[in-house]
């Protein structure tokens, strides 16, 4: 297995450290021997060690990590713009340029640019040096497949997006056209953003513009004339998260203006998070009050980036209500305006 180490952006605007765990694998003839969760308990124990509070990764079997300690803390939704009925509503911002760049502009430019943009969501990480060659670089490159626009607004470049052209061509139908396969999206601000799905509505001999994992609040339908032409055609997992250190966690982030809620967290792996905390507006301590919820550490990373409610979380019985009042100050509590999103893979 393999993590690298990086920083998340958490309710409130704080980046806080996290493991990101990229790998995770046992060889084929040493499964159902306890190998993965000695493992993961290992890693676990160096991410502590270090004084790393959370842990993310990307699920490829979602029913695997629970049992770890990591819950599902992020949506996204795969969109599918059908071309040419989908067109930008008038009102909606057009200023700027979008340009493409060549192979070397877009290894050269695009880290910093990601960097200007930065963890601007909770849920987003940043992305180290080491990530770039292998998630970015090698798919940009001339045999890549993948093609780089660039945004530009009155303070110079504050966008990209990463796209495939896909074609649909057959013999049987020699001018359907082609796809916009869209991997990677980020603009500094609305009006950025905009003008890149503008761009991308504006290729000629395209049928259709694809997108997985984008945020689930993201309005691109209620940019559209007709917001038929965009649809959601699923909403997946994108990030799980762990606390490594709850305490540490808890007090990373912000919370909304609510009288405060006593939580007991359980955790089996790292024993030393097992406790009673009140978290409040004016910060978290550990207490020895009664409970008003208790929780799995696991439901905790539902609930941290603010993706799931308390009361969701209560009526599907993965927290235990103790005081009936509490779901609901918690979830003014750990709600938050924007929806969690990572939009790195890793």
């Amino acid at each position: 297995m393999s993590s690298f180490e990086t920083g998340i952006a958490v309710p409130g605007g704080r980046v806080v450290r996290a493991g990101a765990v990229e790998g995770v694998g046992v060889r084929a003839d040493r499964t159902r021997r306890g190998v993965l969760s000695a493992m993961m308990a290992a890693q676990l124990a160096d991410f502590a060690a270090r004084g790393v509070p959370l842990a993310v990764l990307h699920a490829s079997e979602p029913t695997i990590y629970g049992r770890f300690g990591y819950g599902s803390a992020a949506l996204g939704k795969t969109l599918r713009l059908s071309r040419p009925a989908a067109r930008l509503h008038e009102r909606v911002p057009a200023a700027g340029d979008v340009r493409l760049l060549t192979p070397e502009e877009a290894v050269r430019e695009i880290p910093a640019l990601y960097r200007r943009i930065g963890p601007a969501r909770p849920g987003m990480i940043e992305r180290p040096e080491l990530w770039w060659p292998i998630s970015h670089d090698r798919y940009v490159a001339p045999d890549g497949g993948r093609l780089v626009a660039v945004h530009s607004g009155p303070d110079g470049d504050d966008g990209f997006v990463v796209y495939a052209t896909i074609s649909r061509r057959s013999f049987e139908s020699p001018d359907h056209g082609a796809v916009l396969d869209v991997h990677d999206l980020h603009g500094v601000s609305p009006a950025a953003r905009a003008a890149l799905w503008r761009f991308l509505l504006s290729v000629d001999l395209v049928s259709a513009v694809h997108a997985r994992h984008r945020p689930v609040d993201e309005p691109v339908a209620a940019m559209l004339t007709d917001h038929r032409h965009a649809a959601t055609l699923a909403v997946e997992d994108d990030l799980w998260l762990r606390p490594v250190d709850v305490p540490a966690a808890l007090a990373a982030r912000s919370y909304r203006a609510a009288a405060p809620v006593v939580v007991a967290v359980a955790d089996r792996l790292l024993t030393a998070n097992t406790g009673h905390y009140e978290v409040g507006p004016d910060g978290v301590r550990r207490t020895g009050a009664a409970a008003e919820l208790a929780l799995d550490v696991d439901t905790l990373g539902m609930l941290y980036l603010g993706q799931w409610s308390a009361t969701a979380l209560a009526e599907t019985g993965r927290l235990e209500v103790r005081d009936a009042g509490a779901p609901a100050r918690a979830d003014e509590l750990f709600t938050t305006v924007t929806a969690p999103w990572c939009g790195t893979h890793f």
